[in-house]
């Protein structure tokens, strides 16, 4: 744990609203909190370095500090009391796909078990791997292991007129048993039964306590209690029907799939809610590959997926809250804990009052992508070298000095694996986020990476560079933009991203298209931007799901059947595989990846000559584009989008630039939608000539305009040379313009 660890309960706010902060301290040693206006969160020397501005807030002093745990791992609970009778037999069962068995503990599928004094029945996994039955003290497994990833009926019966408990499991293909059920049974001891006292909890996917232990790795369906002692073929029946004999509860995971809540098919209704947020609308034992939407056949997706790593709200109590003043300032704020030994920092937003605003030009900040990726543990920071090498760039520039790489307790991103190799496909704000943090580094190394920032701390770049430009600005986020729609960006003459606006939802890329074709002037500043499809969760609105469907550069594979998102229902992926190429929005699109490393743009022959040679003004004709950067000392560089009219790009738009020089250094590929195979592309052309960023420009329906940089690294070059670059001098061009009441764009004959 760190010594200070905190998160907020939203990452934008308005004047008049609160906003709360959780803080949790390693001990009860004091912590002081103050709040800042955040300028530049970059910690490069050779840069700004970190600038802020102290702010007044009525909670800025003194705390004592309290330890605040994360309780990870998902299951199911039913709060409601059971009745379970009075020492009568009972039997639990379920259809399990496990996906760790045999770590050396106990994982919990069905259980009312209280650990702490023994009391209770569970149906578990056992140490060994093997289906385990638990009453009271008493212990029985089959001690035939299970294998990982492989569909299974297991069961748990305590037969009172015999005394008798039995632990049982059958392997199952196309949903059906096959072969013979593996049994083992044990006599309890007179008096040793332990039967669950009244109100105790039910739980599915974990053992039981307080806080909850013992959770599962794996798929759960269709878990089952009824009042008798069922043998292996009424274990089948039980499974079948919700209404059979005796039954208690029947747990339908098929039905109301995008809630929280989980519904009991059964006679007594014993409905229960998930916690940390288990993957729904996965494919069951009963899958036939023939149907890949679950609302077409929710009847073959009566499965969730729970993990002992699941994170999506600690849950942490709310040391202290800040009620934004009238006339506060829209932009990045941050507070800043100290205490000794430790320091935190915990970035927000700051946005105007809904349908005001107090300036023409709004930044939209991406705190979807940066949801979606906080707490990404890169892959080198396993290496110790590598992670070396990170905490003395750390140390000798003051930048945040902890990695999430080393610190994987408060849950990680949708760019890892869960323990059990599943990707994670649910991001939430409400835990510490330490990559969204004011002095954050991902790519060590000046040298070569110069300040090495991504997400959050390289927007900065764009903040202050507007500052140091005198340039008026309201923030606004993802988040106003999803609930709002294009009334909240109708106001502003002109929007622009920062350096990677990578998700959205389907609400947002209508807004920024309604607000392109009623007359806005549209500003993207990035690369890789309106890649991925995502979805929010209607009852947990800090949680956001992406599934990595088909195509597209991935961290991981969603598994086949399960390519829908769960919290909306839709086809999730790619944008482009959701007929919404980037293209189509701002002219350019995702085409290439390598290193961490930038490189420049060349002005393309019949750029002085078009209709948007205004952009140059100001720049040499034969000068190379942001050949610098505090982003891989280059404006071109990580990933490029390119413009392609078969995929959207509009027939008039003109690009001015296109960049080259990605090598040696930087190994250079194109995204995997666009390479068919080793020797040809979707486009028909050799890769060489995709791997490329395009400066485009185009105008609009009602003189609205887009320019498009298409590299995650150009707003690292605003800053060069404190802004007296050709960079700086293009955008402001750009901007000048579009700011501008009498400005025309008058739409070419195409």
């Amino acid at each position: 744990m760190l010594p200070l660890a905190a998160y907020a309960d939203r990452m934008s706010v308005r004047p008049g609203e609160t906003i709360e902060f959780k803080v949790s301290s390693m001990d009860d040693t004091p912590y002081t909190a103050r709040l800042v206006r955040v300028i530049s969160a970059d910690a490069n020397p050779a840069g700004p370095g970190l600038v802020e501005e102290a702010i007044e807030a009525d909670f800025a002093g003194n705390y004592k500090g309290r330890f605040q745990p994360v309780h990870a791992g998902s299951h199911g609970i039913v709060e409601q009391s059971i009745d379970l009778g009075a020492r009568g037999s009972l039997s639990l069962v379920a259809t399990i796909w496990p996906t760790r068995p045999g770590i050396g503990r106990r994982q919990g599928v069905l259980s009312v078990f209280d650990p702490a004094v023994r009391r209770g029945i569970a149906l578990a996994i056992g140490e060994d791997g093997s289906v385990e039955a638990m009453l009271g003290a008493t212990r029985i497994k089959t001690r035939v292991p299970l294998e990982e990833r492989h569909w299974y009926r297991v069961f748990a019966v305590y037969d009172a007129a015999t005394s008798t408990l039995t632990a049982g499991q059958v392997r199952l293909e196309g949903g059906r048993p096959v072969g013979a059920a593996r049994t083992a049974s044990t006599k309890l001891e007179a008096g040793a039964a332990g039967l669950p006292a009244a109100g105790m909890p039910w739980i599915i996917g974990a053992l039981g306590g307080t806080p909850v232990k013992g959770h599962f790795n794996g798929k759960i369906e269709r878990p089952v209690i009824a009042a008798t002692a069922a043998d292996a073929a009424t274990v089948e029946k039980l499974t079948a029907d919700p209404t059979a004999s005796g039954m208690i509860a029947s747990w339908d995971f098929s039905q109301e799939m995008s809630s929280i809540r989980f519904v009991d098919a059964g006679p007594g209704g014993h409905h229960g809610q998930l916690v940390n947020l288990p993957a729904r609308a996965m494919t069951g034992s009963n899958w036939t590959g023939r149907e890949m939407c679950f609302r077409h056949a929710p009847e073959q997706y009566g499965a969730i997926h729970f993990h002992e790593d699941d994170v999506s709200d600690c849950g942490w109590a709310t040391d202290f809250k800040w009620t934004v003043p009238a006339g506060t300032r829209s932009g990045a704020y941050a507070v800043r804990l100290v205490r000794e030994g430790g320091e935190e920092n915990v970035p927000f937003f700051v946005v105007p009052p809904k349908g005001k605003k107090s300036a023409d030009l709004a930044l939209l900040i991406s705190t979807y992508t940066y949801t979606v990726y906080h707490n990404h543990a890169r892959p080198e920071a396993g290496n110790a070298t590598w992670l070396g090498t990170w905490k003395a760039q750390a140390k000798e520039w003051g930048a945040y000095p902890y990695n999430p790489g080393e610190h994987r307790e408060y849950g990680l991103s949708t760019y890892n694996f869960h323990t059990d190799g599943s990707g994670i496909c649910h991001a939430s704000w409400l835990r510490p986020m330490l990559n969204v943090r004011v002095g954050y580094i991902t790519y060590p190394d000046p040298a070569i990476r110069a300040s090495g920032l991504r997400h959050y701390p390289a927007d900065t770049h764009l903040i202050a560079w507007l500052e140091q430009q005198g340039i008026a600005y309201d923030i606004i986020t993802d988040a106003e933009l999803d609930a709002e729609g294009v009334e909240l960006l109708k106001p502003y003459r002109a929007v622009t991203t920062a350096s990677h606006p990578e998700y959205h939802t389907g609400a947002m890329l209508d807004a920024l298209e309604a607000y392109r074709d009623g007359g806005g002037r549209f500003m993207y500043l990035g690369g890789n931007g309106f890649y991925w499809k995502v979805a929010r969760h209607a009852e947990a609105p800090a949680a956001i799901e992406i599934r990595r469907g088909e195509g597209g550069i991935r961290a991981w594979a969603a598994e086949a059947g399960e390519y829908y998102n769960a919290f909306d229902g839709e086809y999730g992926g790619l944008w482009r595989r959701n007929g919404r190429p980037p293209q189509r929005l701002a002219g350019v699109g995702f085409t290439a990846q390598g290193n961490f490393v930038g490189s420049h743009y060349r002005q393309l022959p019949d750029a002085r000559t078009s209709r948007a040679a205004w952009i140059l003004d100001g720049i040499g004709t034969d000068e190379l584009i942001g050949g610098f950067g505090l982003s891989g000392h280059g404006a071109a560089g990580f990933e490029l989008d390119r413009a392609d009219k078969r995929l959207g790009t509009p027939s008039h738009a003109v690009v001015l630039a296109s960049s080259e020089g990605h090598e040696p250094e930087a190994p250079w590929v194109l995204v995997p939608e666009e390479q068919l195979t080793h020797i040809t592309t979707w486009a028909g052309k050799p890769a060489t000539e995709l791997i490329r960023a395009d400066l485009t420009f185009f105008e609009t329906p009602n003189n609205g305009a887009v320019f498009s940089t298409g590299s995650i690294t150009f707003c690292g070059s605003l800053l060069h040379n404190k802004g007296n670059n050709n960079v700086s001098r293009l955008i402001r061009n750009v901007l000048d313009r579009f700011l501008d009441p009498n400005a025309k764009f008058p739409m070419p004959d195409v």
